[in-house]
């Protein structure tokens, strides 16, 4: 089993971005496959895995795919790489709300039977650290605190008293990153900005976390602790097998094991055109289109469909024999006005739409299918409106299929999540997609000849039905 170790934190801004990305990009500088994975339903850090590490970065969210599939998912994932990092979510022992550890980066940790190394934000403590230290180390013994990270350290002197400190405890220092010379990161006021959107600028910084990081950190001792993981009992994912009726984990298949099933824009998943003979299912993308799970895609393309990429701000049709669409979420608010002035393509979306051709759209993807979004004129395949807000509606969901769609059988239940700064105003008559019971009950969305449109995120590793069934219908 390849060797793994968890980043986590007390608390979120600690740095754990800075110090796994940082590891990730530093260690396939030395020629290590890195196999990068994110805890939680983040869209964006996978961004910056993928660009340290040439792999795709991949999601294991205890909430959305159910603990038995975290071993499997991150099995699949990892194949064939030398080191597997993990970076975590919020504090170590955050999860789901009133869920205790389910979804938390501690829980992950115990299921993947992986050493955590602990960032720590030393900027205002000194010997307290190793109380702190101490007590994230002794709450639960099942967690294995393998190491500390220290981060935003300010002096020779202040590193010596962190140190001493911990010397008490117990627990390693592999690490300390110097207050000065942090990486500049593209950020905004929901965080880094996407990979897809300022790549030039991720790239420097990712390749500024890596400077950071090898500066810092004891390298070999990282990959000693990562290399002290025990064995992991878990077959690895494989999107054939999830497909199979009465299925379970299996090995993973060769053509994506390696992470290689994830199309680019422009491209189908196999490379090149699409093929004959089997349905092609067109996936937005580009900076505006950015959030999407890897195994959406391998699923589709098990399913028997060719997933062909398209940036919606710059192309003006659809790709060639496009028989299904796929809409992800992103930033709307952002390219509002550009994806407005598109009009040859908001015209073909909405013939699509029209002729009754299977249509996933989740978020960013459901306001696209709007009327206008901010007084800016979408594909108006929808009758809605939507405009921004100053609420952040946000959390897990449990939700099941009210209406029979593209995607579900009415009665279909699964998690989800939910992440915007919108409000939807629906016309008169809509039938919704979604029953979600928390955290109040409601109905969501909308089921429209084969439109699905939601914002409710979903992971298909869970249910992988929904993919075969938006395959099936471009066929049926």
């Amino acid at each position: 089993m390849v060797a793994r170790l968890v980043i986590a934190a007390p608390s979120s801004g600690s740095g754990k971005t800075t110090v796994a990305t940082g590891l990730m990009a530093a260690f396939a500088g030395r020629g290590l496959a890195v196999s990068p994975h994110k805890v939680g339903p983040d869209y964006i850090d996978p961004g910056y895995h993928a660009l340290a590490t040439g792999r795709p970065g991949r999601n294991l969210d205890a909430y959305l795919c159910g603990t038995e599939l975290i071993g499997p998912l991150f099995a699949h994932g990892a194949a064939g790489a030398d080191l597997a990092v993990v970076e975590g979510v919020m504090g170590l022992y955050d999860g789901a709300a009133g869920q205790g550890e389910l979804a938390s980066t501690a829980q992950i940790a115990k299921v993947l039977r992986a050493p955590v190394v602990l960032v720590v934000d030393a900027s205002s403590q000194s010997r307290s650290v190793a109380a702190l230290v101490h007590g994230f180390a002794s709450w639960d013994p099942r967690v294995r605190i393998g190491g500390v990270i220290l981060n935003k350290v300010g002096s020779d002197r202040h590193e010596a008293l962190l140190r001493e400190a911990l010397d008490e405890s117990g627990v390693p220092v592999l690490g300390v990153l110097r207050r000065t010379g942090q990486a500049k990161t593209p950020s905004r006021h929901l965080g880094l900005v996407p990979v897809a959107e300022r790549r030039p600028d991720a790239v420097g910084a990712v390749a500024a976390m890596a400077e950071q990081v090898r500066a810092g950190c004891d390298l070999e001792a990282v990959l000693a602790l990562a290399r002290s993981a025990p064995p992991l009992d878990a077959g690895a994912w494989d999107p054939h097998e999830a497909l199979a009726p009465g299925s379970g984990s299996g090995a993973a298949d060769p053509a994506t094991a390696s992470g290689s099933g994830a199309a680019r824009p422009g491209t189908a998943a196999g490379g090149g055109a699409a093929r004959r003979g089997r349905p092609v299912v067109a996936v937005a993308g580009g900076a505006a289109f950015s959030f999407s799970y890897t195994e959406h895609t391998e699923l589709l393309t098990a399913a028997g469909a060719d997933v062909v990429g398209f940036d919606p701000l710059h192309d003006e049709r659809l790709p060639e024999g496009t028989g299904a669409l796929v809409i992800g979420g992103g930033f709307p608010e952002v390219y509002g006005p550009e994806l407005s002035a598109n009009a040859p393509l908001r015209g073909a979306v909405a013939e699509l739409a029209a002729s009754g051709a299977p249509v996933a759209a989740e978020c960013a993807g459901l306001l696209y299918l709007s009327r206008s979004l901010d007084g800016h004129p979408m594909c108006g395949v929808l009758d809605a409106e939507a405009r921004m807000s100053e609420r952040l509606t946000l959390g897990y969901r449990d939700a099941v299929a009210v209406s029979d769609s593209s995607l579900a059988q009415a009665g279909t239940r699964l998690r989800a999540h939910e992440f915007h700064r919108t409000v939807l105003e629906p016309g008169a008559g809509a039938t919704p997609a979604w029953g979600v019971h928390q955290p109040e009950r409601r109905v969501e969305g909308f089921v429209q000849q084969g439109v699905h449109a939601s914002y409710l995120h979903t992971h298909w590793a869970a249910q992988p039905a929904v993919a075969r069934r938006f395959v099936d219908r471009c066929t049926g």
